[in-house]
């Protein structure tokens, strides 16, 4: 199967920082403020030096984008770049609240082809592979998820921290279609739309960056969802300006991107 060596090892590559960042999270550490004004703890750090390690020492060919190392622009010259949130919701950690990620996906040439999301307080993985479908494992075992079909009763997932105004705009706008609204923590929301579990996240602002969105976007593809800027343009990867400068929405149906 296509991909399925470069899967196995981001599924390998997370497990190994997952153990090493469930030890910090158990004990007292420190946080750091970084010039970005996001908060940055010791387990951000190790788990990106634990995952890039791992994966460059299998994958010497390849380019590497990670949000705790300097960007190499080299990798703009790579068709193969590994893509790398080590924590994404580190205030989600920070507030012990189980809901943040290990973020590991693959771009070969700017279009995401692996995706890796383990929630490591909450012993789940979502994880998708180009052209194979996505799936979500527990202790319980793993199944293939899917979006759900609803165009009515909607739910929309709005983030912990970072909910604007013309996000909740947009869901009073459309109160005719949306009935519920709940809030979660990092990727889990398009975790959840891809589960079937909710219908809409949007992300209004332009301050996310590729690693908060590569592996969670292969996810909700796989399973059938969009994850689309506010114009219906598929994010692309492997780009010189990292920011996702336009937003973004994840839905489980075209008819439900509402503006």
């Amino acid at each position: 199967m296509m991909w399925e060596m470069e899967l196995q090892e981001a599924l390998a590559a997370a497990s190994l920082a997952a153990g090493t960042i469930m030890e910090i999270y158990a004990r007292p550490f420190e946080v750091t403020i970084k010039s970005d004004d996001s908060p940055v703890t010791i387990a951000d750090q190790a788990a990106d030096e634990i995952i890039s390690n791992y994966l460059r020492s299998t994958f010497p060919n390849h380019a590497f984008l990670t949000e705790e190392s300097n960007d190499d622009l080299t990798r703009l010259n790579n068709d193969y770049v590994w893509i790398i949130d080590p924590i994404d919701g580190t205030k989600d950690f920070i507030a012990k609240n189980g809901e943040f990620t290990i973020n590991i996906a693959l771009s070969y040439k700017h279009e995401i082809v692996v995706g890796v999301v383990m929630l490591p307080a909450l012993n789940e993985v979502y994880f998708a592979s180009k052209s194979h479908g996505s799936y979500k494992q527990t202790p319980q075992g793993v199944k293939r998820i899917h979006v759900n079909d609803k165009i009515d009763d909607l739910t929309v997932l709005f983030s912990r921290f970072h909910v604007n105004e013309k996000e909740r705009a947009l869901v009073e706008k459309h109160r005719d279609k949306i009935k519920h609204t709940a809030t979660f923590g990092s990727c889990l929301k398009a975790c959840r739309i891809a589960s079937g579990l909710a219908e809409i996240t949007y992300r209004c602002s332009g301050g996310t960056k590729e690693w908060d969105t590569a592996a969670s976007q292969i996810i909700v593809e796989e399973a059938g969802g969009l994850f689309v800027t506010p114009s219906g343009a598929r994010l692309t990867y492997n780009r010189s300006d990292v920011y996702n400068r336009d937003g973004y929405i994840i839905v489980n149906r075209r008819e439900n991107i509402l503006l």
